[in-house]
């Protein structure tokens, strides 16, 4: 008895890692074709290529550094910078072009936190994350960034572009009072597809942080592309 129900248990313990292992697989192969983006353009390929399709959007190059792009976004002058690895762009960077005092950062900071809760590219954060992030009124960032050398960020993950479609076509069919065998078939499939596009999300990460240089603040955007960031295989 012991011996069948240990291979009960080895037949039962393979098909949940079979289970993941396609869970995965495909996960893995689709997530390459969907990366972040920045201004509807992917953050991948070479650099001259990127700074070509940013300078389409209305920037132009910096007068100093030709890979610098000067220009505006989210209605604030802006400096971008394009990082590479092993050649390929992995992330954009939107640096305010000028600074500013603790007051004005701590509201810029909190609106920006506000703008991408709202934005629908973005997957919606728990209200006691966003509580996390936002700066109180009465806080003291100075003393903050010096003293206890804490850091300003937030971080959100815009969403895949399967996601949206999918998770209305699920909420159609859950509203219906009875569904066939073949929608409850469907509605399976839909809740494996969005979480495999929820797992997607993690990997088009953006984030913004509150940059300090001698009592005078900006913010700087980054839009990272996960699959060619350095991952130490090159070591």
């Amino acid at each position: 008895m012991k011996i069948k129900k240990c291979r009960i248990v080895n037949k039962n313990l393979k098909t949940i890692i079979l289970f993941f292992f396609f869970l995965i697989l495909p996960l893995a192969s689709y997530s390459q074709k969907d990366v972040t983006q920045f201004l509807d353009i992917p953050v991948d390929g070479y650099k001259p290529e990127m700074l070509q399709k940013i300078k389409s959007k209305g920037f132009t190059a910096n007068r100093n550094k030709e890979d610098i792009l000067n220009g505006e976004f989210n209605g604030t002058d802006v400096n971008i910078v394009i990082a590479t690895n092993n050649n390929k762009v992995w992330r954009v960077a939107v640096l305010d072009a000028n600074s500013t005092d603790e007051t004005n950062i701590k509201i810029r900071f909190n609106n920006l936190i506000k703008q991408f809760v709202n934005n629908e590219r973005y997957s919606k954060e728990a209200d006691s994350t966003i509580a996390k992030y936002t700066i109180p009124k009465d806080e003291n960032i100075s003393y903050e960034i010096t003293v206890n050398k804490k850091r300003y960020e937030a971080v959100f993950y815009q969403k895949s572009l399967k996601y949206d479609s999918l998770a209305k076509e699920n909420e159609i069919l859950v509203a219906k009072e009875k569904l066939t065998d073949k929608e409850k078939e469907r509605v399976g499939e839909l809740i494996l597809e969005m979480f495999r596009e929820s797992m997607n999300s993690l990997n088009k990460q953006v984030w913004f942080m509150i940059s300090e240089n001698y009592g005078k603040y900006s913010i700087v955007i980054y839009y990272d592309n996960e699959f060619n960031k350095a991952n130490g295989n090159g070591l």
